[in-house]
């Protein structure tokens, strides 16, 4: 049973994916994003046929490049006009098949599928670990997870780290202002604050510089739009929670993956765990 939080957010992504659908994002620039969060997917793994499964599809950015893998990609989502938005931008994917669904109830058969992902949601949900072993218990055993979580920036320095407790101020503010608010001023800090630090970066990076610390350097190469969509994602969300790279695999581990491996680049984190032959027993706290 959700709650009325749980409510608010879902309609809130509802109306951010389709106000940024991504429809008018050239193949290219999507493609690349797409690589970033893809790098460690263990292609070799799918079989012919594949069933899989992507959990909180959004716009159906990632599912576009999914489907010519697939025989069958479920395209899930808790928003109605996520999912919408979803159809029409993959109208040609046979493939894919939409559905309205919350995290932790997917409507399929346990055991079903060959893989399955989840990017960028369960760090926005009351109870990851719930939501992540629902996903688990569709897959196969061996089939392989891929998993995108908020990091909590562990590998950074120290003013790094108090820079983004700064924002994540303006966060808690921002997210619980009526939604035209939120988006007004998320586009405002895209202009004055992502697009001039990215682009900063891309120019220090350019004449020799390393920008691996530098705020916002994910973006240098990335679009006005990409940095539109996320300062929206960013700010606009009421639920936050973010995980260190041990707070994942334990995570994953509890949800009976095994053979866990992390992308080494940004963006963090990006782990992939296969399905355990057996679940996993939780130890009682």
């Amino acid at each position: 049973m959700t709650s009325r939080e749980d409510d608010k957010i879902v309609r809130d992504f509802g109306k951010e994916w389709q106000h940024f659908d991504q429809s008018h994002v050239s193949t290219e620039a999507l493609l690349a994003s797409f690589r970033r969060y893809f790098c460690i997917f263990p292609w070799q793994r799918l079989p012919e046929n594949a069933r899989g499964f992507d959990v909180g599809c959004g716009s159906g950015r990632w599912a576009k490049f999914m489907a010519p893998h697939a025989a069958i990609l479920l395209c899930l989502d808790a928003s109605r006009k996520a999912v919408a938005a979803a159809r029409t931008n993959l109208a040609n994917e046979d493939a894919c098949h939409f559905i309205v669904a919350d995290v932790t109830a997917p409507p399929a058969a346990n055991s079903s599928m060959d893989f399955g992902y989840c990017l960028g949601v369960l760090h926005h949900v009351a109870d990851p670990e719930a939501g992540l072993r629902a996903s688990v218990r569709l897959l196969k055993p061996g089939a392989p997870f891929l998993l995108y979580l908020y990091y909590r920036l562990e590998n950074r320095p120290m003013w790094f780290r108090a820079l983004w407790r700064i924002t994540d101020g303006g966060r808690r503010v921002v997210s619980r202002l009526p939604y035209v608010l939120k988006l007004t001023i998320s586009q405002v800090i895209a202009a004055t604050v992502y697009l001039p630090l990215a682009r900063a970066a891309k120019y220090f990076e350019r004449i020799g510089h390393d920008v691996s610390d530098f705020p916002l350097s994910f973006y240098r190469n990335r679009t006005f739009y990409s940095m539109r969509t996320d300062a929206l994602d960013r700010f606009g969300t009421r639920r936050e929670k973010r995980f260190t790279k041990a707070d994942i695999t334990r995570l994953m581990t509890r949800a009976s993956l095994v053979d866990i491996e992390f992308s080494d680049s940004e963006p963090y984190w990006c782990a992939v765990g296969f399905r355990a032959a057996q679940e996993i027993a939780i130890a009682s706290a």
